[in-house]
């Protein structure tokens, strides 16, 4: 097997402030002929930020799409062109006002890999500077500290759902715990 698909063609079908929607038309490996629904973002950021006490923070905001509060990892969406890296102390600063000397690049994240094209670039860091936050003028959220380990349950007991929190809450709870960070 090859696993691979061939684009022949793409229709645009919507074009928005940051997601664009297509419809491609595809040939599979055996041949056959195939349409895939593709949503094109331009990826973003998200930080584990941890304090001196094994603190992680979070921030609770509003997420229209679930109707509901949503508590997640500081993070934000990629500007065109932007560093990851750069976008990741950006997101931090604006959203709890901290900074961190030292950072760890934690890899990448495929949230959701069947019909978008959005990558994730994870960090971790420990603060070492706080600061006023500077919130996006559209932008409504609360920053809470939660110590690590209780993040850990609230991760296994589903009451932290979001996706790339979970993954940075794990990743940087094994990290402290092998005392890498």
């Amino acid at each position: 097997m090859k696993l691979i698909e061939k684009q022949l063609g793409r229709t645009d079908i919507y074009k928005g402030r940051i997601i664009e929607v297509a419809v491609d038309d595809v040939e599979l490996e055996n041949g056959a002929k195939s349409k895939r629904e593709l949503v094109m973002h331009p990826g973003g950021v998200c930080v584990a930020a941890l304090t001196g006490q094994d603190e992680m923070l979070f921030v609770r905001q509003f997420r229209y799409p679930y109707q509901e509060v949503v508590l997640e990892a500081p993070a934000g969406k990629l500007e065109r062109g932007e560093d990851p890296f750069e976008a990741c102390k950006r997101e931090q600063r604006e959203e709890t006002g901290t900074t961190a000397e030292q950072y760890l690049n934690l890899g990448l994240l495929y949230p959701t890999p069947g019909y978008c094209d959005e990558i994730l670039h994870l960090y971790a860091c420990r603060i070492t500077g706080y600061g006023e936050s500077q919130l996006d003028e559209d932008e409504f959220l609360e920053v809470e500290r939660i110590p690590l380990q209780k993040a850990v349950e609230m991760v296994m007991d589903n009451t932290i759902k979001d996706a790339k929190t979970q993954v940075l809450v794990l990743k940087a709870a094994r990290l402290v715990e092998q005392k890498k960070l």
